[in-house]
């Protein structure tokens, strides 16, 4: 599994819309190939700042196929609007776990 991790930064006033317009993308995620769950947080010292968690079974899921798909253009649509600048988005995976 990869996790998808977006530093998103939401223009100031627009937190609440922003986090209505992920809510309506949720199905978007849901039947993308590959997506096997999603949250939002929201940092607690910068309110404007999210960060979206996304698991993909590959990068190739996000990058290939989420990425050019409808889905897609509906997310950016939805969300796009409402970001500060561009997101920053990295690709993980687990090295260790804890307890």
């Amino acid at each position: 599994m990869v996790l998808e991790i977006a530093e998103i930064h939401v223009v100031q006033g627009r937190e609440r819309e922003f986090e209505e317009a992920v809510q309506r993308a949720v199905p978007l995620f849901q039947r993308s190939r590959g997506c096997r769950g999603m949250e939002l947080q929201r940092t607690i010292e910068t309110p404007t700042k999210y960060r979206l968690v996304v698991q993909w079974d590959s990068v190739e899921d996000h990058m290939v196929h989420f990425r050019g798909s409808p889905e897609f253009q509906e997310w950016r649509r939805l969300v796009g609007g409402h970001f500060e600048r561009p997101p920053i988005v990295d690709h993980t995976t687990r090295v260790l776990t804890g307890f």
